[in-house]
């Protein structure tokens, strides 16, 4: 790992031009890891033209905001993409248009990108990753607060708030000294945890028709005309994906996502039963707990419920 560390920041003092970005859809991880790394690299190379790119998303305007360039800032510029399994899921397709690529990444590296790549599958999110990095070069690279806050709502999403197997002794180090740092973590929890109406309404809904299996597998599915009538969209369904995880009788779950396709979207999650194979097999992947795949019709639904039912018999 230290060599990788090396090799990136020999590139990060290369290039007076940095464009960072991270997945389409994000969560607290790619904004935290995206706006953390940003901040780390304004603060320690002022004199640095430093870029976040990416759609805006109103809801994570507490956590950092992305940047409108122009394509040719592109130019002569280092490219560094955080918490992103594959291209086709970076966010701004104009990632392949600097001079270097770079892939910081926490998930399983199934589908490598970039120049060069540094992929920790063990870390619990990118965000803690980005402060290993600078604490690996502490003697040269600064941690604002407001990285120190990003960071730490990064890690606070992808471990659940420290709920998820992701979460080890070395997370708690990392979110402690983030704390000393600045980060101030009671506003962070409340922010990531507050919803809105519309959400509550859906997530009553989900608890009302989630269907459990004998063997602990749960899933719902949440139609166009049913995200609709709540006032939402797509997007809107991602704070309902961990409520099934709660029900003590449920061991792994899935969440079907209409797409405006027709497709749907699978929201993978468990508390034991490796998913990520499952996940592949659905033009997916992911972690071992919590994975993404798609099915093109009620049929692969049904597929992809019957193979979940099929894990929880035989863990």
């Amino acid at each position: 790992m230290a060599d990788q560390l090396s090799q990136i920041l020999e590139q990060i003092k290369k290039y007076n031009k940095i464009i960072i970005h991270r997945h389409q859809r994000p969560d607290p991880d790619a904004i935290g890891s995206q706006v953390g790394l940003g901040e780390i690299l304004k603060a320690s190379f002022p004199y640095k033209q430093v870029y976040l790119v990416g759609k805006h998303i109103p809801g994570f305007d507490w956590i950092g905001t992305m940047d409108d360039i122009d394509g040719e800032t592109f130019n002569d510029a280092l490219v560094i993409v955080t918490d992103t399994a594959n291209a086709p899921r970076i966010d701004d397709r104009r990632f392949n248009n600097g001079d270097e690529l770079i892939k910081i990444d926490h998930h399983p590296n199934d589908e490598p990108f970039g120049d060069l790549m540094w992929v920790e599958p063990d870390a619990s999110s990118c965000s803690e990753m980005i402060y290993d990095f600078y604490q690996h070069f502490s003697d040269q690279l600064t941690l604002p607060k407001k990285a120190a806050h990003a960071l730490y709502a990064g890690i606070i999403g992808d471990t659940g708030r420290f709920l998820y197997p992701a979460t080890t002794p070395r997370t708690m180090l990392v979110a402690g000294a983030l704390m000393a740092a600045g980060a101030n973590a009671a506003e962070i929890s409340r922010r990531e945890d507050e919803i809105t109406l519309p959400v509550a309404r859906l997530s009553a809904y989900v608890y009302e028709h989630l269907t459990i299996l004998d063997h602990g597998a749960a899933y719902v599915v949440l139609t166009n005309d049913l995200l609709e009538k709540f006032g939402l969209t797509e997007a809107g369904t991602s704070a309902v994906v961990s409520l099934p995880g709660r029900i003590k009788d449920v061991r792994a779950w899935a969440i079907f996502v209409e797409q405006a396709d027709g497709h749907y979207r699978i929201r993978l999650r468990s508390k034991g039963p490796v998913i990520n194979e499952l996940a592949k097999k659905h033009d997916g992947g992911g972690h071992p707990l919590a994975s993404g795949a798609k099915a093109k019709d009620e049929a692969e639904i049904k597929q992809v419920i019957a193979e979940l039912d099929q894990l929880t018999k035989n863990e």
